[in-house]
């Protein structure tokens, strides 16, 4: 059997940007991403807190220590600069790596800077 875990998640991110001439995804820096343990390119689903749209899109890394949230593309119809979202990335392991799973957790300020890790972050 295997299962869809979380593996990752950026919790209470600000939207720095919203870039509708793009060809999609959501740009993050860098060193968030690896904070939460989300590779670059990785399938990701958006939750915005402040209208309930969510979509699935992929991570794209920008530039390092930028703080940077932006949808790009389409994606930039669900939301607005200053909209308050969580990304999340989720691993299909087998039921003896699902029991042991630990995601990385980081829930961020309203400046998006890292103020709590949680799990195996």
């Amino acid at each position: 059997m295997q299962k869809i875990m979380l593996s990752g998640k950026i919790h209470t991110a600000r939207l720095t940007g919203c870039e509708l001439d793009y060809e999609g995804s959501l740009e993050i820096d860098p060193e968030l991403l690896n904070a939460a343990g989300i590779l670059a390119f990785e399938k990701i689903l958006v939750v915005n807190r402040s209208n309930g749209e969510r979509l699935e899109t992929y991570a794209i890394p920008g530039h390092a220590g930028s703080k940077r949230f932006c949808l790009n593309g389409p994606a930039a119809y669900k939301g607005k600069v200053g909209d308050v979202v969580t990304i999340m990335a989720f691993s299909v392991c087998s039921l003896e790596e699902a029991e042991e799973m630990k995601p990385k957790i980081i829930v961020l300020n309203q400046d998006n800077i890292i103020i709590q890790r949680k799990g195996g972050a």
